[in-house]
């Protein structure tokens, strides 16, 4: 990695981020009843446009790129293509994303992806066989080529490997003597396995799917494994939640999240942050943690302000 002062390196400290997050307790009848005092870790705080897990996951991808073009993955709505292209407007890298769905090329954006191109990404859409393949050196040299990217520091889908599982495990350490449990939602798992090792064997980490298939527990413990050599922490995942999958809600989902920013004022991310609120809710009136119990949720991102109308004639990346 290069020196503070060497000119490829971004100057992530000039970009101000909030450490560590605001800790915030909340008055919510519906814990008061079951005797459990709620927490939110804001950690949409930490920077306006670098938001939450997005700016602990990618803050040490960004300083290793060391000025190269960063190409990164995700699906058409991936808050974690959004994060990636806001920090390379912000810092002056290039930006490339490659989308899953090859047929999104030639249909009118989604707010998510304009927001990408917005901020200078440049999209290459492929199919999605491919796309389960990106992985594979041969399919990831081919995707790089194809890019135009051959020399692009290359950032895993959600932005989660050992590098970035060591970066959230600051969080953890942040929680680790205000929680009893600290519970975060889930995409890749990369969040929960940092917090879990900084929380230490006193806390409990919960972590809350927000993708069908069950195939998280293995991950977790792959990632924790190539961040810090094996298991650490207590942690657990309960997939009860995720509202249908990816990207999915329901009338349900909606209007519990809406309930809750008139409550406490607070704006409600639909796909991550409202399935954590709610199966923190549904859990304590299961009565799932004992009386007394402090419950930290950890608030990873929150909705992003509509991308700028393009300029007259622009055309999406390709």
């Amino acid at each position: 990695m290069t020196s503070p002062d060497d000119p490829r390196s971004p100057d992530l400290d000039g970009l101000r981020p909030r450490l560590p997050s605001p800790l915030l307790e909340v008055v919510d009848r519906r814990f008061e009843r079951c005797g459990v005092r709620f927490l939110l870790k804001r950690d949409d705080l930490i920077h306006p446009e670098l938001v939450g897990n997005k700016w602990r996951k990618l803050a040490p991808h960004l300083a290793a790129a060391e000025g190269r073009t960063v190409l990164t993955f995700g699906g058409a709505y991936s808050n974690h293509l959004r994060a990636t292209a806001a920090a390379g407007r912000l810092l002056g890298l290039r930006t490339v994303g490659v989308v899953r769905g090859h047929e999104l090329r030639d249909r009118p954006l989604n707010p998510s992806l304009a927001r990408c191109v917005a901020d200078g990404m440049r999209l290459h859409f492929v199919d999605r066989s491919t796309y389960r393949r990106k992985a594979e050196p041969e399919t990831l040299a081919a995707l790089l080529r194809a890019a135009g990217a051959e020399d692009a520091y290359v950032v895993p889908e959600g932005g989660s490997n050992a590098l970035a599982v060591r970066g959230c495990r600051a969080l953890g350490e942040e929680l680790a003597d205000v929680a009893d449990v600290a519970a975060v939602a889930c995409g890749t798992g990369g969040t929960l396995a940092g917090m879990a090792a900084g929380l230490g064997p006193r806390v409990r980490a919960l972590g809350i799917p927000v993708l069908k298939g069950g195939f998280l527990p293995t991950d977790v413990r792959a990632l924790q494994t190539a961040a810090f050599g094996g298991p650490r922490g207590d942690w657990s995942l309960d997939d009860r939640f995720h509202f249908g999958g990816y990207a999915r809600t329901t009338p349900e989902l909606d209007a519990f999240a809406e309930d809750f920013e008139q409550r406490h004022g607070i704006p409600v991310e639909r796909l991550y942050v409202a399935k954590v609120l709610y199966a923190l809710v549904a859990l304590a009136e299961e009565h799932a943690f004992p009386r007394g119990s402090t419950v930290a949720a950890v608030i990873t991102g929150r909705p992003f302000p509509a991308p700028p109308a393009p300029a007259p004639g622009a055309m999406p990346s390709p």
